[in-house]
């Protein structure tokens, strides 16, 4: 039970790090990215790649699927950069589907649908059983140190700049604003740490197939990030904690509820996680922890 449990953690951990950088990329510049999962997978694959045919090691695998990420995202947010709303969400869906079926066809260097197995993990013959909770404080200080950093970027004159291209792109350029710079850097930020969060999962789990990088792994993203305040840091962390919490509390089901085959208790598992976040913002419309307002400063009398 116990090593069940710090699993979930480390997932948790991940989902934290892609609902902030879906946060850097949606809840901070407005731009909707359905496409993160390819981002992701970028990640996963690269550092995987990297340690296990030139065996590089493990920091340069991550630090390259980081990377790699990030460009793949700045390049996304040059060829989408003039579309808005449904068409920008199309085509970063789009996107990850291209991903995902690269993946599948290019055997020669992702092994196609029999995946990537045997991806190194960091000192597991030397921590051996302690491996999952080792590797769990290492994930945490990772989200604490990103945590941070976006903190101080989101009071910082660039996430301010982000947050009036949010809300009206058109007065923060004629303010003097480059739009397109700060777009492609958002997108960037975000897939760098969607990209991150691959290559951990990656050096996790030592197995990455293509049928993992599917859009629901967006939505739980965009759920996470919905549920726990869109524009707030610490929302996106929280709410990820709680969908993960909430979709692996779900499993039990088959006890409570033993008649249901199991595509039914997969069908009610989603339904539960709909009516969950339903709930969620018909009692809280703006998250459980809404984004701070900025104060105004009270005039002079």
């Amino acid at each position: 039970m116990e090593n069940y449990l710090v699993a979930m953690a480390v997932s948790a951990g991940i989902f934290a790090l892609m609902a902030l950088g879906l946060n850097v990329i949606w809840g901070m510049a407005g731009l909707i990215n359905l496409g993160l999962v390819g981002f992701f997978a970028v990640g996963a694959y690269v550092s995987a790649l990297l340690t296990i045919k030139l065996q590089l090691p493990i920091a340069i695998g991550i630090m390259a699927g980081t990377g790699v990420a990030a460009a793949v995202g700045a390049i996304v947010a040059l060829v989408t950069v003039r579309l808005k709303g449904d068409y920008l969400a199309i085509v970063t869906l789009g996107f990850a589907e291209v991903v995902r079926i690269a993946a599948e066809n290019e055997i020669w260097l992702t092994r196609g649908t029999d995946g990537i197995s045997g991806i190194p993990q960091p000192l597991k013959s030397t921590l051996g059983s302690d491996f999952n909770l080792v590797y769990l404080i290492f994930c945490l200080v990772i989200l604490a140190i990103v945590l941070f950093v976006l903190e101080r970027m989101r009071t910082s004159p660039f996430g301010r700049v982000l947050r009036a291209i949010r809300e009206d792109a058109q007065v923060a350029a004629f303010a003097g604003k480059n739009v397109l710079t700060f777009k492609v850097k958002a997108f960037a930020i975000g897939g760098a740490l969607a990209g991150l969060a691959g290559a951990l999962y990656a050096h996790y789990s030592s197995y990455i197939v293509p049928e993992i990088y599917v859009p629901l792994l967006t939505i739980y993203i965009f759920l996470a990030l919905t549920a726990g305040g869109i524009g707030n840091n610490w929302g996106a962390v929280f709410g990820a904690f709680v969908v993960v919490f909430f979709l692996e509390s779900t499993r039990f089901l088959v006890g409570v509820i033993p008649w249901l085959s199991a595509e039914q208790l997969a069908a009610l598992r989603e339904f539960l996680v709909g009516l969950g976040l339903l709930l969620v913002l018909f009692f809280r419309p703006r998250g459980l922890m809404p984004e701070p307002l900025p104060r105004l400063a009270k005039a002079k009398e």
